[in-house]
């Protein structure tokens, strides 16, 4: 049985070392080099304090692996266990994250609620009285997104998986009588399949509508600057989150650190093969300031050293889309910035469903899509 995989990022690598270690002849097309698209541009958070089920049992499923993952694949993906801290400002906020400690500690989460002078034992950095309550959990962290992917793809080579760069597909084949998906095109020709794999990230929804099938996956394009601060950040510090503004920020090393935040409404859809991959001032200068008004650290002698853009692919949940979404075609996409993390249990999902026919490690049916425009359509609130 041979498999196809569109796209060599962390999750269609994952996808395939799966695949291979069941036995199946797999193929991996990547239109530029591996990673060039989300995965070496993202920020490398690992954490389970999701406010949805599913996403709550992926992110245990993959722990499993990033606890181990240096034993496994034989590479430090200088993975540490900082934690997450959320903050919230409003009570409505509080109440959110109430609930999703509750619904997260049901499936062996050990995350909590705290106060904010609580929260400030976890993060010195933080202005205590522009909250009002705060999740944490010790078991949530970060690791390098290339040295992690460099691993899986080694891996994935080792176990006979034949990963092609520079290598773009330029059609999804399906059969004429029951429209199953049988193969791809290439510039290099057709490969014929069994299966396909769309784990295309930004270029899913291109991908998609090769195979004549319309899935809501935005391209959105995230920004992130490493900080000189005026006070060094301790390298033990959580990530930390004000959910109010939406930015965050982690410790780099040697005081330095990493400061994000969505502060654009009504982010355009961007073309994934010709974005702006560096920073805007604008957008540098306000991100900062905003940190400034909650974390002390980030006083006026702070300074911008460095940043970079990628792109989130974005669903209108901010969930991902797993499923056989027609007959052959795998859709493994739409992860909306949580593609890193979910990458080691969404690969052994994909190999399930292509020789099993169904996921058993986690239910992914809330994944699937034809919840959108529905009732079922749930937003996941704990978007980073």
């Amino acid at each position: 049985m041979r498999t196809v995989v569109i796209g060599g990022g962390i999750v269609g690598l994952s996808s395939a070392l799966a695949l291979a270690e069941r036995g199946l002849e797999v193929v991996v097309c990547e239109k530029g080099s591996i990673g060039s698209g989300s995965t070496e541009r993202a920020a490398g958070g690992i954490r389970a304090q999701f406010s949805t089920p599913t996403n709550v049992e992926l992110s245990v499923a993959s722990m499993a692996v990033w606890s181990e993952f240096e034993e496994r694949f034989g590479t430090d993906v200088d993975y540490r266990r900082n934690g997450y801290l959320f903050l919230a400002r409003t009570a409505e906020t509080a109440a959110a994250l109430e609930s999703a400690v509750e619904m997260q500690t049901e499936r062996g989460v050990p995350s909590e609620l705290l106060e904010p002078e609580a929260a400030r034992e976890r993060c010195p950095g933080i202005d205590a009285q522009k909250f009002v309550a705060a999740t944490y959990s010790p078991t949530d962290g970060f690791a390098d997104p290339h040295l992690a992917l460099q691993a899986y793809a080694r891996a994935a080579a080792n176990a006979g998986v034949d990963v092609r760069t520079e290598t773009s597909v330029t059609d999804v084949l399906r059969e004429d009588g029951d429209g199953r998906v049988v193969g791809v095109e290439t510039p290099d020709g057709r490969l014929e399949a069994d299966f396909v794999v769309n784990a295309a990230g930004p270029w899913a929804r291109r991908v998609a509508a090769m195979a004549d099938v319309d899935l809501p996956i935005a391209p959105k394009r995230r920004q992130m600057v490493v900080i000189d601060p005026e006070t060094p950040v301790p390298e033990t510090d959580p990530l930390t989150v004000d959910l109010e503004t939406g930015t965050y920020f982690r410790p780099e090393r040697d005081g330095e650190a990493l400061v994000g935040g969505h502060l654009a409404d009504g982010d355009p859809d961007r073309d994934p093969d010709g974005y702006d991959r560096g920073i805007d001032f604008d957008w540098a200068a306000d991100v900062l300031e905003t940190a400034a008004g909650w974390a002390t650290y980030f006083g006026p002698e702070s300074r911008i050293k460095r940043g970079w853009a990628g792109l989130y692919a974005v669903t209108p949940d901010d969930n991902a889309v797993l499923e056989e979404t027609v007959p052959g075609l795998i859709t493994a996409a739409g992860f909306s910035g949580h593609g890193f993390q979910h990458a080691p249990a969404t690969g052994r999902i994909v190999a399930e469903l292509i020789v099993e026919g169904e996921a058993s490690l986690v239910d992914v049916g809330a994944l699937s899509s034809d919840r959108f425009g529905t009732e079922r359509e749930r937003v996941e609130r704990n978007v980073v």
